[in-house]
């Protein structure tokens, strides 16, 4: 079997543009990948169709050889393209075979897995509004909720933005009762000193965590925030090599990662996981792509044993994300069931994927105020 073909689709999603890649091969077998790449667009697209040479010929049911080619091919570089061809290559080992991608990484531990919201918090950074909209994520179902109370601050806050901050907090803990987890989530924004000093003030909510309170390669500065507060602080989204894992469990104070496989790739992300379950750490990988990453996400989850907690924006996507990609598992009572057909089980429509072109306006700002609407900046006078 051979890869005869790569072709790339992009699909405008109002906070981020999705990209995919599908390889074909020669006995007509298919596969999907996601090259969608934090608040970039067009450099990931390029990065794709510039690895399409090391790529046409090559046979698809080895997806780590082919890893490993093209991280020899960018001089031992990591791009988010060289994942999405991987994703893909899995995609068709596990459709060739007929069996999930889980089954050939020996099998699931878990069936279902338990989700926490994201994306949920779509409005005026207000109070009232965070707490309205927590309340209907928890009706539908949800345990669990992330959320960023921060604004635009970036390495300091501001003493009004801080007030706000935790006043959003303490009403989403209201909303909720005392039952729900709430994830805190801070875009490496703070300080050390910043972050432990907000950290401190979240405390008396009882965060399930504190994510990236700073930069994401300062591990000292996490492993002192950590040493301050009563609640884990976890990171790991930002990773591009194996050993960023290893260096960060070996301080032996954080004990939660989250490897992000759309950046790494699913191989080296489950390699993360051995070397959290080695430290005694659990994982809980970020994903904040389309959905075709929440399926990816949920056949890694299922195929550890150290699993803890799954990411999920679903159900606050538009309503014609369903008419793109079609075989996702959705959230039920607050959990994922596995999915079990071949592959990864997701396909995407490309007529449907057609209807929704790329916008240079598709991104969120998260260092401006205003950016939890979600919404494009008005036009330039």
């Amino acid at each position: 079997m051979k890869i005869v073909a790569l072709n790339t689709f992009i699909v405008g999603n109002p906070w981020k543009n999705w990209v995919f890649v599908k390889l074909t091969t020669d006995d007509g077998i298919t596969g999907l990948g996601e090259a969608t790449g934090g608040l970039a667009t067009k450099p990931h697209l390029a990065d794709v169709e510039e690895l399409r040479r090391h790529v046409i010929g090559e046979d698809p049911r080895h997806p780590e050889r082919i890893w490993y080619k093209l991280h020899k091919a960018r001089y031992l570089g990591v791009s988010i393209g060289m994942s999405a061809i991987e994703q893909a290559c899995w995609d068709i080992l596990g459709k060739s075979l007929g069996v999930p991608v889980w089954q050939l990484w020996g099998g699931k531990h878990h069936a279902r897995l338990r989700v926490y919201g994201n994306g949920w918090y779509k409005g005026e950074r207000r109070p009232e509004v965070f707490a309205e909209l927590a309340a209907a994520m928890v009706a539908r179902g949800y345990t669990a909720l992330k959320f960023d109370p921060f604004g635009g601050a970036y390495q300091q806050i501001t003493r009004e933005s801080e007030e706000l901050s935790v006043a959003i907090v303490a009403a989403v803990r209201e909303a909720v009762g005392p039952d729900v987890d709430l994830l805190i989530e801070a875009h490496d924004r703070f300080t050390v000193s910043t972050a432990i000093r907000l950290g401190r003030r979240l405390e008396e909510f009882r965060p399930f965590w504190l994510e990236t309170p700073v930069r994401s390669y300062d591990l000292a500065g996490h492993v002192e925030v950590q040493r301050a507060l009563n609640y884990p602080v976890v990171l790991g989204e930002a990773f591009s090599e194996l050993r960023q894992f290893a260096d960060l469990l070996a301080y032996r104070v954080i004990d939660i990662i989250q490897p992000e496989p759309q950046k790494i790739g699913p191989s080296k992300a489950r390699q993360a996981c051995a070397i959290a379950l080695a430290y005694t750490a659990l994982v809980a990988c970020h994903q904040a792509q389309s959905p075709f990453c929440t399926a990816m996400n949920a056949h890694i989850h299922a195929s550890i044993p150290n699993f803890l907690i799954h990411e999920n924006f679903d159900d606050n996507l538009e309503p014609w994300t369903w008419d793109v990609l079609q075989g996702v598992p959705r959230v039920q009572n607050g959990y994922i069931t596995v999915p079990d057909a071949p592959g990864w089980g997701v396909e995407l429509n490309e007529t449907e994927a057609e209807k929704h072109p790329y916008s240079d306006t598709y991104f969120l700002r998260l260092f401006e105020e205003g950016w939890e609407t979600r919404r494009p900046p008005a036009p330039k006078a």
